[in-house]
């Protein structure tokens, strides 16, 4: 075990470190992050939503989410070009790079354009969650264009001429390859380029809608990963690339009438995660309340009020949970009982598969569960899976906290 431990701490994971902090992965990674409160206004639509369905006269709230969430696929078209220049330390024609990502994506989308009437129309998919891959790649394709030009520039730095007219010429030529590449392909070759991607994306995102894809990444990002100190955020583009679109199919499956099938969603995922990523509620709880090791107690009260709404940090870095053998493996455990659990009752629709987009995921669990699957079940479910993690946890929890009085009745010696 000291010898995997080793290897993780000074291999694994700073490789890991490394690849997240590539500029291409992690423009991705901070676009998404960038777009967040537009995702949470999405769901506090959602939430207003839920009081119409009781009282049919509130006002209907859903244009909200349309032109927030709605929108995301859009917002992302600049967002991640903005990044990749700013990350290549071209941070002059950010701004340009963006705006050519979001002409490029809306020729990518496929529009139909009425030339008698002039009339131009999208399909709010595309430019919705249903879009996001096609976003992702075509902004990477706008971001690597942009940074290809960069060091070509037909104005200098040292020119008499303004810097921002300056920008203006050197980016002129980036900028028509780009927007000549949508003109060819959707207007000339009539090809939907959204259409080709998602194709080609298919078979991953069906991977990831597998139960071995929910498994296998769930436990990456919030067990094993999360116990090397690890942020759960590493896997956040992947994981959103296959959640949002997840979702938006379930949410149109629900308008047109039909069941909603796809269980990977960051809403179903979020039942999970009861404290945060490894179900550390239960162990936060038995550290504050039931510790004899003063240490332990102190993180535990410390710890409780952001374990409520599910940020965990504290805990996991406090108590700690990362790089401690005998509380990682627990939180192995929970991330791999939680999420088969997850597909098993809502494939046997015991508990109903979310088709509303609520992203709010430092809402208290308990009610979480109610108000993503709007039915009870939900909230036995977390329930259930609360006492299951309390199972779980409480037989590592007394060794660690026996050591933990140990190591402390010897440091007050030492002293």
């Amino acid at each position: 075990m000291d010898k995997f431990m080793n290897w993780m701490t000074d291999s694994f994971a700073p490789k890991v470190n490394k690849i997240a902090r590539n500029p291409w992965v992690d423009s991705n990674q901070q676009a998404i992050l960038s777009g967040m409160p537009l995702i949470l206004i999405g769901s506090f639509a959602t939430i207003l939503g839920l009081i119409k369905d009781y009282v049919p006269t509130f006002p209907d709230f859903s244009l909200l989410n349309t032109f927030s969430l709605g929108l995301f696929s859009l917002f992302l078209a600049y967002l991640i070009p903005e990044s990749v220049m700013k990350h290549k330390k071209h941070t002059e024609v950010s701004k340009q790079a963006g705006l050519a990502g979001i002409a490029f994506f809306l020729m990518l989308i496929f529009p139909k354009i009425n030339a008698a009437s002039g009339k131009i129309t999208f399909d709010m998919s595309s430019l919705g969650t249903a879009g996001m891959i096609a976003a992702l790649v075509s902004g990477l394709f706008v971001g690597f264009v942009m940074n290809l030009f960069a060091n070509f520039k037909l104005v200098k730095e040292d020119s008499a001429i303004p810097d921002f007219v300056a920008v203006w010429f050197n980016t002129i030529f980036p900028m028509i390859t780009i927007l000549l590449v949508g003109w060819l392909f959707t207007f000339q070759l009539k090809i939907n380029l959204s259409s080709v991607i998602n194709a080609a994306f298919s078979p991953l995102t069906a991977l990831g809608q597998s139960f071995w894809g929910l498994l296998i990444l769930t436990f990456l990002s919030f067990g094993f990963l999360y116990s090397f100190g690890i942020s759960t955020w590493v896997l956040t583009p992947i994981m959103y690339a296959i959640e949002l679109p997840a979702m938006a199919q379930n949410h149109a499956a629900f308008v047109a009438g039909r069941p909603a099938a796809n269980v990977f969603t960051v809403e179903a995922v979020a039942l999970t995660l009861i404290g945060g990523g490894g179900l550390t509620l239960s162990l936060c709880l038995m550290l504050a309340f039931m510790a004899k090791s003063e240490r332990l107690i102190i993180i535990g009260k410390a710890s409780l009020v952001p374990a409520i709404f599910n940020i965990n940090e504290p805990l996991v870095f406090g108590a700690p949970v990362a790089f401690n053998p005998i509380l990682m493996i627990p939180m192995w455990i929970n991330t791999l009982v939680a999420p088969i659990l997850l597909w098993m009752t809502m494939k046997t629709n015991l508990v109903p598969i979310p088709h509303s987009p609520f992203q709010l995921w430092y809402t208290p669990s308990p009610i979480m569960g109610w108000v993503v699957t709007k039915s009870v079940m939900g909230l036995l479910f977390v329930l259930i899976l609360f006492a299951i993690s309390w199972a779980i946890y409480y037989p590592f929890f007394k060794v660690y906290d026996r050591q933990a009085v140990e190591q402390d009745a010897s440091l007050a010696g030492e002293e």
